[in-house]
């Protein structure tokens, strides 16, 4: 098993070599029958960016974060809530989410998206 600083090491070389290509988004992420996958592919102190694929019926309950973030739907359609709003997003489409508020993703189907971390 690797250890942890190896690992870590491994991964930002992966994201290096993402650098200075051209990139099919919705290719840097596969779905996983049941689950929900995702990939860093910016981590920086300023803020990441993490592409995310859920399989039909996945999601995340709801949670909070200190920072902004966009998400991004770059496939599927996806029933989004913030402060117990509800929205549906969908291919082509992105929502902020605020800062310290209560937020959660449910796919509708298969649903990939990209989330950009935005650190004050």
């Amino acid at each position: 098993m690797a250890e942890p600083r190896e690992e870590q090491a491994g991964a930002e070389t992966k994201r290096k070599e993402l650098a200075g290509k051209v990139l099919a988004t919705n290719d840097l992420v596969q779905y996983q029958e049941g689950t929900v996958a995702s990939r860093m592919i910016v981590f920086k102190k300023t803020g990441t960016i993490t592409l995310f694929a859920f399989d039909a019926g996945e999601g995340l309950s709801e949670h909070s974060a200190p920072f902004d973030a966009i998400l991004t739907v770059t496939d599927g359609v996806a029933d989004i809530t913030i402060a117990g709003t509800p929205f549906t997003v969908k291919a082509g489409e992105m929502i902020i989410l605020p800062a310290n508020i209560p937020h959660g993703v449910q796919a509708k189907q298969q649903f990939k998206m990209t989330l950009t971390m935005i650190r004050e």
